[in-house]
């Protein structure tokens, strides 16, 4: 082969890979709006109780090295306003919850209203600024 040529070819796929990456990176974190299905405490194997006013479900696995920092966030968002609760679920054994919402990655966040509607989904690392703008929505609080 012409190292004139394979050399384009190498370029062209490095263009293309870090295109690839600028758009996965871009997506990272990024809220998605949705009106899903209403969940229960029993549909994630949790024994806690839901919010009266908004749940931070998040799903992560041991494996996962942004999971302890997203529950950390998240954890200190709910504790943060009365009525939400964070609940982590790890599905490192538990394919079928991983199945069943569609937990592509990890960390996954679900944002549910009062009544467990899923209103929200995170793929990734959510912001600080996205998590506290959605529960001031949900919460009618500007804490």
């Amino acid at each position: 082969m012409d190292p004139l040529v394979a050399a384009a070819l190498l370029m062209g796929l490095v263009a293309v890979a870090t295109a690839l990456g600028l758009v996965w990176r871009s997506r990272q974190g990024r809220v998605s709006l949705v009106t899903g299905d209403v969940i229960t405490a029993t549909d994630v194997a949790s024994d806690v109780s839901f919010g009266t006013h908004a749940t931070l479900v998040q799903f992560s696995t041991q494996w996962c090295a942004r999971c302890p920092g997203t529950g950390r966030l998240l954890s200190r968002a709910a504790g943060e306003r009365p009525g939400v609760v964070h609940l982590d679920v790890d599905v490192s054994h538990r394919a079928d919850l991983a199945s069943r919402f569609s937990i592509m990655q990890t960390p996954t966040t679900l944002i549910l209203d009062a009544s467990g509607r899923v209103r929200a989904r995170v793929g990734g690392v959510p912001t600080p600024a996205d998590i506290h703008r959605h529960l001031d929505e949900l919460t009618g609080s500007l804490v």
